[in-house]
C-alpha cells in the first residue's frame, strides 16, 4: 500500500511550521476556548512563504522529474498562489507563467499594481492578466498559456489553481496533519478542533486526509468557506480529500463528518471584505500582533471568532488555527475602509 513517505517532495520549507498559543485572542473571546495558530505564513524563506508553498514540494518534484521547465498557474489578480509559484520557480531556476484573472470585484487604483502582483513581477515572472470572473474550476485562459509555452519550444508543467485539483495537490497538508501530531507530543497537547480557509479545496481536504490515518473520531477539522460558491467547493474538497486518503493509504472511506465546511462568513463575495472580516482582521492584530488578509485568512478568523461566540466551538476546546499566509495583499486594499482608510467609512 501506497504511503505518503512514497511521494518525493522538493524541500521548500524552513521545517515543521511553528505553532504558538493566542492568549491574549483566547482572553478576549471569553477565555473558555484556548486558541493556537500554526503559521504557513512563516514556512519559507520564498517570497514571503505561505500555504502553497507546502503544497508545491510535491508538485514541483513532479514537475523536476518529469522535465517540465516551466511552472503554469493561474490565480486572480491579488493571488497569493501566482506569487508562491514564482517565487518557487525563482529558486529552483525554472520559469514561471502565471494567469492573473479579475476574480475580485474590487476597484482600487493601485490593485494591479502592489502587493502580490507587485512581488511577481519584481521576482520577473511572467504575469498574463486576463479579465475573467471568479471560478475554482478549470479555466480556457490558463489552457492558452500552456499552450503558449509548448509552442515557444518550452516544457509546461501545470498547476490548477491552489495546486488544488491535481493528483499530488492533497499531499502537502497531509504531511502538515502529521506535523501537527508531532507537535502535539512537544507541547504535551491535543486540538480538538482545527480551523482552516476553505477556497480551491486542497489545503483543507490534505488535512482530512492526513488526519483519517489517525483514525479517531475527537478532532473536527472545521472549513470556513471563503469562495461565496458553496457546494462546488464541497464537492472539491470531498473529491480531493477521498483521491488523497486513497494515495497516502488510509485504507477506509471517509466519513461525512470529517468533511465540514462552514457558510456565512464569506462576505459579499470571494475577495470582498465585509464588517466581520475587516473587524476580525483587527481583533487578532490587536491582540496578539498577528496580521490576517481580507480574502482568505480574515474570513477564517471571522469564522473562528464567530464559532466560539455562539458556542458552536464549545468552552474548554482546544483549537488550532492554521494561518495560511495571504498579508501580502493587504496593501491593495489599503483603500478599504478599516484596512487603511478611516474607520469610520465601515459599512455593514
Amino acid at each position: 500500500m501506497t504511503s505518503l513517505d512514497d511521494f518525493r517532495r522538493e524541500p521548500l520549507l524552513f521545517g515543521p511550521s511553528p505553532v504558538h498559543p493566542l492568549p491574549r485572542l483566547s482572553e478576549a473571546l471569553g477565555g473558555q476556548v484556548e486558541i493556537w495558530a500554526k503559521r504557513e505564513d512563516c514556512n519559507s524563506g520564498i517570497a514571503f512563504g505561505g500555504n502553497k508553498v507546502r503544497k508545491l514540494e510535491y508538485l514541483v518534484a513532479d514537475a523536476i522529474d518529469t522535465g517540465c521547465d516551466t511552472l503554469v498557474s493561474i490565480g486572480g489578480i491579488q493571488s497569493n498562489h501566482t506569487r508562491q509559484v514564482t517565487g518557487v520557480a525563482c529558486k529552483l531556476g525554472l520559469k514561471a507563467v502565471t494567469v492573473q484573472e479579475g476574480w475580485v470585484d474590487y476597484n482600487d487604483m493601485c490593485y494591479d499594481r502592489v502587493g502580490n502582483i507587485q512581488l511577481t513581477r519584481i521576482m520577473g515572472g511572467d504575469p498574463r492578466i486576463d479579465p475573467a470572473g471568479f471560478d475554482i474550476g478549470y479555466r480556457d485562459s490558463w489552457t492558452r498559456a500552456l499552450d503558449s509555452v509548448r509552442e515557444s519550444g518550452g516544457t509546461p508543467y501545470a498547476i490548477p489553481a491552489g495546486a488544488s485539483d491535481h493528483p499530488l495537490g492533497g499531499l502537502g497538508f497531509a504531511n502538515w496533519a502529521r506535523e501537527v501530531a508531532a507537535q502535539e507530543v512537544e507541547h504535551d497537547t491535543f486540538f480538538d478542533t482545527v480551523v482552516v480557509c476553505t477556497v480551491t479545496g486542497s489545503t483543507h481536504a490534505g488535512m482530512i486526509a492526513g488526519f483519517a490515518l489517525e483514525d479517531r473520531d475527537d478532532r473536527r477539522v472545521i472549513g470556513i468557506d471563503a469562495s461565496g460558491t458553496l457546494e462546488q467547493t464541497i464537492d472539491q474538497v470531498t473529491r480531493i480529500a477521498t483521491q488523497t486518503a486513497d494515495r497516502i493509504g488510509v485504507g477506509r472511506s471517509l466519513r461525512d463528518d470529517e468533511i465540514t465546511v462552514v457558510p456565512g462568513y464569506e462576505g459579499p463575495a470571494y475577495g470582498v471584505p465585509d464588517r466581520g472580516t475587516v473587524e476580525a482582521i483587527q481583533l487578532v492584530a490587536r491582540t496578539e500582533g498577528v496580521l490576517t488578509d481580507p480574502v482568505y485568512e480574515g474570513k477564517s478568523m471571522a469564522g473562528l471568532i464567530g464559532m466560539i461566540r455562539s458556542g458552536e466551538i464549545e468552552p474548554g476546546s482546544r483549537v488550532l488555527y492554521a494561518h495560511l499566509g495571504g498579508q501580502p495583499a493587504l496593501p491593495a486594499y489599503a483603500g478599504f475602509p478599516g484596512l487603511g482608510a478611516p474607520e469610520r467609512e465601515l459599512s455593514h
